[in-house]
């Protein structure tokens, strides 16, 4: 299980995002209002889907102790009539053979945050 933890307090959008050893700031644009101090709360999600990416690309290269040097993942999210759509870049360095990057990709869409977000999702609301 994942636990996070999210404080806003006066300052407009500025959030405290928490786990247990780190720490980060979410915001808005200062166009919508924020101060522009970190990553929006969209840019969270689709940046959660780009780092487990590139993550399990890796953690698999490593196991195979293939030439794997860098994963470059560039994920954008759309939003059109309620419908959200991830278009995902991948980009693999290295000596890699195509079955090798053939199999990556495959490995990329087993990444855990690609298989919760292809399913159905369900959120539990409890107010103190």
């Amino acid at each position: 299980m994942v636990n996070v933890k999210a404080q806003i307090q006066s300052e407009h959008y500025s959030t405290a995002i928490s786990t247990e050893y780190n720490t980060l700031i979410a915001d808005e644009y200062e166009s919508n209002g924020g101060g522009g101090k970190g990553f929006t709360p969209s840019e969270l999600l689709a940046a959660s889907l780009a780092a487990c990416t590139a993550i399990t690309c890796r953690m698999y290269a490593d196991r195979k102790t293939w030439p794997l040097e860098t994963v470059d993942v560039n994920v954008s999210l759309e939003t059109i009539n309620g419908v959200a759509t991830f278009h995902r870049t991948i980009t693999f360095k290295g000596a890699l053979d195509a079955e090798q990057k053939i199999r990556l990709t495959d490995i990329a869409n087993k990444c855990p945050i690609h298989k919760l977000l292809n399913n159905s999702i369900a959120i539990t609301t409890t107010v103190l």
